[in-house]
């Protein structure tokens, strides 16, 4: 068989360190945003004055800060209704995004989060952020993407069930 650059291989010989980094190139983006999401879920838990709906470092407080230098203030004012229960809904679907992320399960969906939760940080949060690229949350909407197209090929339990199931069949 040959395999890139002309090399002939056989089976069961080792892959050319070209097909493993390719294989794999997706796990150091993996390994950060799940392990910086898995953080920030776990930061905003643990901050005693997030969840209140005022005061200093509330999600309330966050919230009228900002909300007239937001692209879409309407989505403000919708975690205005319930601020705490935002807070709660952003801090664990920030949870669910870093472990499954991590753990590769159910890939392309926790990108998906993932990608949700930066596009509505971004035009909410740091929307107003001048120049656009000195704001995180567009950066972060951009590095989701590569792994809601291409899940997690390798060291995952997505490729753990996609294994079996060839094997089953």
């Amino acid at each position: 068989m040959y395999g890139y650059g002309g090399n002939r291989r056989g089976l069961g010989e080792a892959r050319s360190l070209r097909d493993l980094a390719r294989e794999h190139a997706l796990l150091p983006l993996r390994i950060f945003l799940g392990v910086t999401f898995l953080y920030a879920g776990l930061d905003k838990l643990t901050d005693s004055a997030f969840f209140h709906a005022a005061g200093p470092g509330s999600i309330g407080g966050q919230m009228h800060d900002l909300r007239d230098s937001a692209a879409i203030p309407g989505l403000v004012d919708l975690a205005l209704k319930s601020p705490s229960g935002f807070g709660y809904a952003i801090a664990l679907g920030e949870l669910a995004v870093g472990i499954g992320t991590l753990l590769g399960l159910w890939t392309r969906i926790a990108a998906l989060g993932g990608a949700l939760i930066s596009l509505s940080l971004w035009l909410t949060v740091s929307w107003q952020v001048s120049p656009y690229y000195l704001g995180n949350d567009l950066i972060y909407l951009m590095a989701w993407l590569p792994l809601l197209l291409g899940g997690a090929a390798s060291l995952s339990v997505d490729a753990l069930l996609a294994a079996r199931r060839r094997r089953i069949r």
